[in-house]
């Protein structure tokens, strides 16, 4: 009884960080740096102010950091959803696998020709510094959306790349201290199993998870978030223990049941984002903890760290991934935006903190060298996202949060009933619903626009942005979706007869 107060204290501490965090969302879309950045680098300062902090072992703090990143990504992937996902599969996997490798080979060869490191250790900090975290860059837009190819490849390059980093690393690591082509040659089938193992893995748990949540129904509609959660847990685990990336699988996971219907769906996508958005806190928040800021000064890890930020971010990442985005043939606004815009996160902390526990010379050093450039990419480049997305004039959408929600439930799923955005150019975009040619088989029921209800008459004029509940006949359900998602230029011509 003695431990009540005390423990009660605690929780109430806690919590009250956590409040905080929270709103440190609204502090961070005032001062447009990422809220990941008030995390990590006050985490860092509150560790050194009060040394007891810092009592977590570094190894709980990688699997505390390990679960909370299985869970964003599978959220992320869920976000992408294969529709997103199918439409930019080529350039994300362009660019997750070959824009992290020559993003990892330039800064080796900085760091072992410009300060002298060997170049293991070289290959091990380059390694880890080559995942973004669009993750940062999201949450510097705040509630602003970037239309176009830009914002699906950000996303996708940071699911792909970040199980493509952390593959490379494990398998420099598992390829020993020894050189020659035997050790390169086990580092490349080390690479190959995990990228390999973990797809297939991601495929099949993903096909398996949705078939049981479609048909295996549960008592309480609270567990059915739950039993998605768990499922997660199991492609992690299952994938890993196959010595493939448990990462790649959750994320290939989240993809396939991104689109998906399911009972419960719009709760579990809830939930999930939710959760993710804790799991960022947590991440950052830990991973800050692990370091020592007082220690910077007396390396010389802090001015290592600048110089290397800086010619990532101003030249490595512009001309070597620019030459990578080449064959993707963006337009060029949407070209320097991605290239700005790959930010680094929670992934080369975690990164950095397996070569802290490797036992490799100087991995402490490496260490705070990967932390001086995340705070680097975060602070500085997170915090100018926005200006440049303003100053390259690319197209954004203000999401306006709408807490209010009018929705029906029904026992079995219900068939040709679908919900769409209507996009800008569209057939419908500037069409009243009387001239809309649908045909006889298709009819709208409901229509929102800017978070308000519009009464559904034959003269009511559509808009881009407005959301739909359309009922179609099952048959007739994708081709009449065209009218409201494809530019009218491109949409197909009705079939004759």
């Amino acid at each position: 009884m003695q431990d009540v107060e005390p423990f009660a204290l605690l929780i109430g501490s806690v919590c009250a960080v956590l409040t905080l965090a929270v709103l440190s969302n609204r502090v961070s879309e005032r001062l447009r740096v990422p809220a990941p950045a008030f995390f990590l680098i006050g985490a860092a300062v509150a560790s050194d102010v009060l040394p007891g902090l810092n009592g977590l072992s570094i190894t709980t703090v990688q699997r505390i950091v390990t679960v909370a990143l299985m869970v964003i990504l599978f959220d992320g992937g869920m976000h992408i959803g294969m529709g997103r996902f199918r439409r930019q599969a080529v350039g994300i996997v362009w660019l997750g696998v070959a824009g992290t490798a020559v993003t990892a080979a330039a800064l080796a060869l900085i760091a072992h020709l410009g300060f002298g490191y060997d170049w293991r250790i070289s290959l091990l900090l380059g390694t880890a510094l080559s995942p973004t975290d669009p993750a940062v860059v999201f949450s510097v837009l705040g509630r602003r959306e970037i239309a176009g190819r830009s914002g699906v490849l950000l996303e996708g390059e940071s699911g792909a790349n970040d199980p493509v980093g952390i593959a490379m690393l494990i398998a420099i690591l598992s390829a020993g201290t020894g050189g020659g082509w035997t050790s390169i040659g086990h580092g490349l089938v080390e690479f190959a199993l995990q990228l390999g193992v973990g797809g297939l893995v991601g495929v099949l748990g993903g096909r398996l998870l949705l078939s049981f949540m479609r048909r295996v129904p549960l008592p309480s509609e609270g567990l059915y978030p739950l039993r998605t959660l768990a499922g997660t847990g199991l492609v992690y685990g299952a994938a890993t223990v196959a010595h493939g990336s448990g990462f790649l699988a959750v994320f290939v996971a989240g993809i396939l049941l991104g689109d998906e219907g399911a009972p419960y769906k719009r709760e579990i996508e809830r939930f999930h984002a939710s959760l993710s958005s804790l799991a960022e806190i947590i991440a950052f928040t830990l991973l800050g903890l692990t370091l020592q800021v007082r220690s910077l000064p007396r390396t010389d890890a802090w001015w290592v760290g600048l110089i290397l930020a800086v010619l990532l971010a101003f030249v490595v990442r512009p001309v070597l991934v620019g030459l990578v985005l080449l064959p993707l043939r963006l337009r060029r606004r949407e070209l320097l935006f991605v290239l700005w815009s790959g930010l680094k996160g929670a992934v080369p902390v975690l990164l950095g903190s397996y070569i802290l526990t490797s036992g490799e010379p100087r991995a402490g050093e490496t260490y705070e060298i990967v932390f001086v450039v995340v705070a680097f990419s975060v602070i500085v480049q997170g915090g100018l996202v926005p200006t440049v997305a303003h100053r390259l004039r690319l197209p954004l959408r203000v999401v306006e949060p709408e807490p209010w929600a009018l929705g029906m439930r029904f026992r079995d799923e219900p068939q040709g009933l679908v919900r769409l955005h209507v996009l800008a150019g569209s057939a419908a975009d500037g069409t009243s619903i009387a001239e809309l040619d649908m045909g006889e088989d298709a009819w709208i029921s409901l229509v929102s626009r800017a978070g308000q209800l519009v009464q559904v008459r034959g003269e009511t004029v559509l808009a881009a942005g407005d959301e739909v509940l359309l009922l179609a006949e099952p048959s007739a359900a994708d081709d009449v979706s065209l009218l409201f998602t494809r530019p009218a230029a491109t949409r197909r011509p009705p079939a004759a007869g």
